[in-house]
């Protein structure tokens, strides 16, 4: 392993993306805050905290980057029959706290978690500035699945989902691909790729593609998460609006 540089609380540079490690892949440093200011300065760049109650503070940005395009997202027919059924009630940024929390608890009782103590506290806050978002699945007014992740230009970084009905976090990331799908230079990053995430359409591309996109994205028209009323459409509806 090599040198990893520390970074200072009062310092928001981060080293260059091309000094992150090979073994483990993607490191980049250590250290810093959770800060709403240093956060934002970490996915402007392609740079994800991702570390564990053990652990300080380890940023990442790995090579390669597992993404989905929403414009080349396409349900599988068993996904497509129960959007179309409406089975979930779906809603955008109404329970943001209940949704990370859920998230850390399913992470808990798997593999253990990342979505820590103060993970929870600054991502909360980033919610708050407006800056994170999250998509809530219903049944019968409890809150059943969801996902959370942060919206700059038209990226929206994938953190976590959740399910406690089979496939509720699918609807939930059908709901978030389709939100997308009309803003043409949109990008949803997924960071680490797995196979749930390959059922649903992402591929992995280089971090060097990954990087232009980013820079492209950011200075396009951005998406307005604020702006989307809070209960969703059903599919059907929200699948047949017309392109902005």
């Amino acid at each position: 392993m090599g040198k990893i540089p520390i970074l200072a609380k009062d310092n928001l540079v981060f080293p260059p993306i091309e000094s992150a490690l090979r073994e483990p892949e993607g490191l980049l440093a250590v250290g810093g805050d959770l800060s709403i200011a240093r956060l934002t300065a970490a996915y402007q760049q392609g740079i994800f905290p991702w570390f564990d109650d053990e652990q300080p503070i380890l940023w990442w940005c790995p090579d390669p980057r597992t993404v989905l395009f929403p414009q080349q997202f396409k349900p599988s027919r068993s996904l497509t029959k129960l959007l179309r059924k409406n089975y979930f009630d779906v809603s955008i940024n109404s329970a943001f706290d209940q949704v990370i929390d859920a998230c850390s608890e399913t992470r808990k009782r798997t593999s253990g978690t990342w979505i820590t103590a103060d993970m929870k506290v600054a991502y909360k806050a980033m919610h708050s500035a407006g800056l994170a978002h999250s998509i809530e699945c219903y049944r019968n007014g409890l809150l059943v699945g969801g996902l959370y992740g942060i919206g700059i230009g038209n990226l929206f970084f994938g953190e976590s989902m959740f399910h406690r009905e089979t496939n509720a976090s699918k609807v939930a990331f059908a709901y978030l691909a389709r939100l997308m799908r009309d803003h043409k230079h949109s990008l949803i990053d997924c960071q680490i790729g797995n196979q749930h995430l390959t059922t649903l359409g992402a591929v992995e591309i280089s971090r060097k593609e990954f990087l232009r996109y980013l820079k492209d994205f950011k200075r396009k028209k951005e998406i307005d998460w604020l702006a989307i009323p809070a209960d969703l459409p059903p599919w059907e509806i929200l699948d047949n609006l017309p392109a902005e």
